[in-house]
């Protein structure tokens, strides 16, 4: 297996096979994360296409200052946030306490997921990239250019939304 550091160097001298690698070793990963904040195929294909454009126009930038996967990462999310056009709410109403009792019922996997695509844009965004990537409040404020308070604002009513779209369902 090729080293990150050898495909970025074969990359960066244009190496067709270099640029295969790197984009076979990360297209999944991406493609389903572009998916899961646009909730659109057709979206999250031109998004992957985009931002992998983007990378091999650009990977001479690239610091090294984190991990490759999680450069290429962000460049997904903003491309992905930008195809969508994504609408934060600001401020919508107090947030106490952003927990909430997901109770100890067993979910379905596959009815959580369409769960998720049918959040809002911005809850969703927010939802995925907290809950599923894994990213701090201070991480998708930088990322999406918006507050902490934003992205813990949203992430209550996407937890909220959600609970009530899984309780209602019989889930």
């Amino acid at each position: 297996m090729t080293s990150e550091t050898e495909l970025i160097s074969g990359c960066l001298l244009n190496d067709r096979v270099a640029q295969r690698q790197l984009y076979d070793r990360y297209k999944k990963a991406m493609y389903t994360l572009a998916y899961r904040i646009t909730g659109d195929f057709d979206d999250a294909n031109d998004v992957l296409q985009d931002a992998f454009l983007e990378i091999f126009r650009h990977l001479d930038q690239f610091r090294g200052e984190a991990t490759l996967g999680a450069w290429i990462k962000q460049i997904v999310v903003r491309k992905s946030t930008k195809k969508k056009k994504v609408v934060m709410w600001q401020n919508v109403e107090d947030y106490m306490d952003e927990s909430i009792d997901w109770g100890n019922n067993d979910i379905n996997v596959a009815h959580l997921e369409t769960a998720v695509l049918s959040l809002p844009d911005g809850f969703r965004t927010i939802f995925v990239l907290a809950e599923v990537e894994g990213y701090t409040h201070r991480e998708i404020a930088v990322m999406l250019n918006i507050s902490e308070g934003t992205s813990k604002s949203q992430l209550f009513h996407a937890k909220r939304k959600l609970r009530s779209m899984l309780s209602s369902n019989g889930y």
